[in-house]
């Protein structure tokens, strides 16, 4: 059955989507920037057991609420389903120095159908996280896209970390893609967030992940 929208509820063009887990601190200030943006911003909380779900709803975004941590590739694929949006922006919940015109710089491309997925990487944000996304910027959580071209990726949303099946479906599609720079945004890092033994476990389990997703796809 094909929906219906009334003059009064016109169907939502951009959505941003953000996935996060413990991100009690920083999720509602990225949720501020979407707003100032998007029509609407959806925020999967993944199995968090801070106040994550609580700020991000006080911020003014759609909260989903997953009752288990599945990892960011069942968040993401909970907040595609929150949402109708033609296009789709994603980010990672513990940015700073995001503004309005970063999302503006990830969308035009897609929008103007120049691009099928554009991705951001840092510049200038801080040593530690432009040195970490300009060595693998492949696995950048700041992407713009259509929504069905994301819900086509295979296995989305069984990836504890789906950037690499993101992009393997992009080389397997022939899709067109690019790197935009993303001028002074940043990431609050885990050995921050965590303290420096747990976020450093964290981040190396988070690698393991993502550099073993070939081989886990191929005996799959």
């Amino acid at each position: 059955m094909t929906a219906v929208h009334s003059p009064l509820h016109p169907p939502v063009l951009v959505a941003v989507l953000i996935p996060a887990f413990n991100e009690q601190e920083t999720v509602a200030a990225v949720v501020g920037v979407a707003r100032q943006f998007a029509q609407e911003v959806v925020v999967a909380s993944d199995g968090s057991s801070d106040g994550t779900a609580q700020a991000a709803r006080q911020a003014g975004a759609v909260v989903v609420e997953l009752p288990e941590n599945g990892g960011k590739g069942a968040a993401l694929r909970a907040a595609l389903n929150a949402t109708q949006a033609e296009f789709v922006l994603l980010l990672d919940a513990d940015l700073t120095g995001l503004s309005a015109a970063h999302l503006q710089t990830l969308l035009d491309p897609v929008q103007a159908d120049t691009l099928d997925m554009s991705i951001g990487v840092f510049e200038g944000g801080g040593f530690v996280t432009d040195w970490g996304n300009k060595l693998t910027p492949h696995l950048s959580g700041q992407r713009a896209c259509r929504r069905a071209w994301l819900l086509s990726v295979p296995g989305l949303g069984e990836e504890r970390w789906p950037e690499p099946a993101i992009t393997r479906h992009l080389k397997v599609t022939g899709a067109r893609w690019a790197y935009v720079n993303l001028p002074n945004v940043a990431q609050v890092v885990k050995e921050k967030k965590r303290g420096f033994w747990r976020g450093a476990a964290a981040r190396t389990r988070m690698y393991v992940s993502l550099l073993t997703y070939r081989v886990r796809r191929r005996k799959s």
